[in-house]
């Protein structure tokens, strides 16, 4: 299949030999699980468990009570010993509402629901079954699958492309589940096929993972509509857009979504969590996680129960060879700070990375030397040091007329930065400001509707007190007799 050009994108390290050729481990059943409410785009679960009950592996503990929302379920059999706030996965630090669950050790099921038929389902069926299993995505986004699953019935799509790229540094998990699970991946693509209505696949995996293009190919040359698609191995080709753009040739435009192309995008690791929830019937509770970087005694991949703590899983490792400089959980390139070693593997975890400096490309702030290199290699399109300089100088709204929120902050533009200027923290600083400003604009306009509101049922009111009491004057006034009113006169 020929493939598209794309603009920009670098060639970085990839530094996957770390773990690349590791097997994936089951990580035992840690003392405690913290599972966040909320590991999804969207509102949070509600809780509907208490401190003290008892639960089975896969029993529904928290349950989404909005559209775009997804269920918790327990991770394994144990006691519920908390509901409150801990810290999240999040580089703020700051808590989220958390149930922790300590295993009984027993990991007993609950009763889960039959296979469901894939021949005979809907395509409603199919995506209540993958709600209920709390399915989402899993290529680090977190949007809960079932709903981009519905856009089959609202949308004329053509193609589903499963996201097998991986081009993040370090990580390895996708490539693993890949090499070890290909049939049940695939098992996973058809039934979301048959939920999208779609008739055509393409699999994208990029050539540094020659194990998993070969394992896919071999599983998907036995279905009609399912093709396997190397792409070139260039950062950010994991990125949706860009990889629909190298496929298809179709670029999304600004404020656009990538099903009005007629496509949709879901990862391979989504792909086989809809394997087990309609194959299984089981919910969404483990992932497969790298854990990686130079200071990781033994680096590897590990299928983890949601909620596990990050510091078990380096314990797994064998510790660390000394303190590092940077923790990340993802990738280096677009994953996030992690605030320390407490915080829980939740469904979005892609890898768990701890960094030396040096391995980082961390040096000095110098002043932009107008290069050009950041324009060169941004996938997007933009001037990275144009949007930069006007954020600099508090013109958030000039760096938004030149399409600060077309940016992915996929980091690139840092990455070849010779004077190793923050370029990612300004735009991401540059659109947190402008969506709180939005949000400020909605909750004005939200209150001058309210106000609007009550001024209007305040006069309706008015009006019709008014019209109640002329219509008792009137009332009382045709009460009285004739005779009284003559002689009142």
């Amino acid at each position: 299949m020929e493939l598209f050009k794309i603009h920009g994108g670098a060639r970085l390290e990839g530094r996957k030999s770390l773990t690349a050729h590791k097997p994936t481990q089951i990580a035992p059943i840690p003392p405690v699980l913290h599972i966040p409410v909320q590991q999804h785009v969207g509102e949070p679960a509600e809780p509907i468990v208490h401190v003290g009950d008892h639960v089975r592996k896969g029993q529904l503990i928290a349950a989404s009570k909005k559209k775009i929302s997804a269920p918790i379920h327990a991770s394994t059999s144990g006691k519920i010993a908390r509901i409150g706030d801990y810290k999240a996965p999040h580089p703020s630090g700051l808590p989220v509402l958390t149930i922790t669950l300590e295993p009984d050790g027993k990991d007993e099921w609950t009763d889960l629901p039959p296979p469901i038929d894939l021949e005979k389902a809907t395509s409603d069926e199919i995506s209540a079954r993958v709600s209920d299993a709390g399915v989402v995505g899993m290529g680090g986004a977190a949007f809960p699958a079932a709903v981009k699953l519905n856009l089959g019935q609202r949308s004329k799509l053509e193609t589903l492309i499963i996201n097998g790229a991986e081009c993040e540094p370090y990580l390895t998990c996708d490539d693993r589940l890949m090499q070890e699970r290909p049939e049940k991946i695939v098992l996973g693509i058809k039934a979301m096929m048959q939920a999208l209505r779609v008739q055509k696949s393409l699999v994208a995996i990029e050539g540094n993972k020659p194990h998993a293009v070969a394992a896919m190919s071999r599983e998907c040359a036995k279905e009609i509509g399912i093709e396997v698609v190397e792409v070139p191995a260039r950062y950010p080709m994991g990125s949706a857009k860009h990889l629909v753009q190298a496929l298809t040739g179709k670029e999304t435009p600004a404020k656009s979504r990538i099903a009005d192309l007629g496509v949709l995008v879901h990862n391979v690791g989504t792909a086989y969590a809809v394997y087990e929830a309609l194959y299984l019937g089981r919910p969404l509770i483990s992932r497969i996680v790298t854990v990686s970087g130079h200071v990781i005694k033994n680096p590897g991949n590990f299928e983890v129960l949601i909620g596990t703590p990050i510091s078990y899983l380096i314990d797994l490792c064998g510790g660390m060879t000394s303190k590092p400089d940077e923790l990340f959980m993802g990738g280096p390139m677009m994953g996030i700070p992690l605030p320390d070693l407490d915080v829980p593997v939740v469904k979005g975890t892609l890898g768990v990375l701890a960094l030396k400096a040096e391995k980082m490309h961390t040096q000095p702030v110098m002043p932009c030397i107008s290069c050009g290199s950041c324009v060169i290699v941004c996938p997007a399109g933009l001037t990275p040091l144009e949007m930069a300089s006007r954020i600099k100088h508090d013109d958030v709204e000039g760096a938004a007329k030149i399409g600060l929120n077309d940016c992915i902050s996929c980091g690139s533009c840092n990455y070849v930065c010779p004077s190793h200027i923050p370029l990612v923290q300004y735009f991401n600083y540059g659109k947190g400001f402008l969506a709180e400003r939005a949000k400020e604009k909605r909750n004005q306009e939200r209150m001058k509707t309210l106000a609007e509101r009550r001024s209007k049922r305040d006069e309706e009111r008015r009006k019709e007190l008014e019209k109640k009491h002329e219509e008792a004057k009137r009332h009382h006034a045709e009460s009285i007799p004739q005779s009284d009113l003559e002689s009142a006169t």
